[in-house]
């Protein structure tokens, strides 16, 4: 009998880790992706815009803490040939086990209230994080419409919880 409940215990124990995988809370992943420099575009004649000479900032935001503690500023960096991208810059959160990067439709609400916000909000995935410290890089997709996604959520798919998000406002 005693074997039986030990048995059981143990195998509990073993499924637990695997869903919760609770040594990632030990673990740092940090990564060093090259944000471009965004530059300033000047015009050269009254009403006539040259394309930018390099990479243009069009929105950014802070990310603020949700289940776990979350820092970095993120921003939308348009290049030169009309691509853009998602940087995070000096991301700081906890591992987790995947956890994605999500453009979002979803109102970014503070505390406890806003770690769900995003689970039904139309949403387009970037990608799982490259890591939970440092600067990264993600493609945006050239059809999205980032007027209907104006937040950033880390958001962790396996538990449908957001580590943390910011809204993305205009420049300047």
């Amino acid at each position: 009998m005693l074997g039986g409940v030990g048995l059981a215990v143990v195998v509990a124990l073993a499924v637990g880790a695997v869903i919760f995988r609770p040594w990632l809370l030990f673990v740092d992943t940090e990564v060093d992706d090259a944000i471009p420099v965004a530059v300033t575009p000047t015009t050269s004649s009254p009403g006539q815009a040259p394309p930018p000479a390099g990479p243009v900032v069009t929105s950014r935001g802070t990310l603020i803490s949700h289940e776990h503690s979350t820092t970095g500023a993120v921003s939308v960096i348009e290049k030169p040939d009309g691509s853009r991208i998602l940087a995070i810059e000096n991301l700081d959160t906890t591992t987790g086990p995947d956890v994605h990067v999500w453009l979002s439709g979803a109102e970014v609400v503070e505390g406890f209230a806003g770690w769900r916000t995003a689970a039904d909000a139309p949403h387009v995935d970037l990608g799982m994080i490259k890591g939970n410290k440092g600067d990264q890089v993600y493609e945006i997709p050239a059809d999205v419409d980032l007027d209907e996604y104006p937040a950033v959520f880390l958001w962790c798919v396996r538990f449908s919880v957001s580590f943390g998000a910011t809204e993305l406002g205009p420049v300047g």
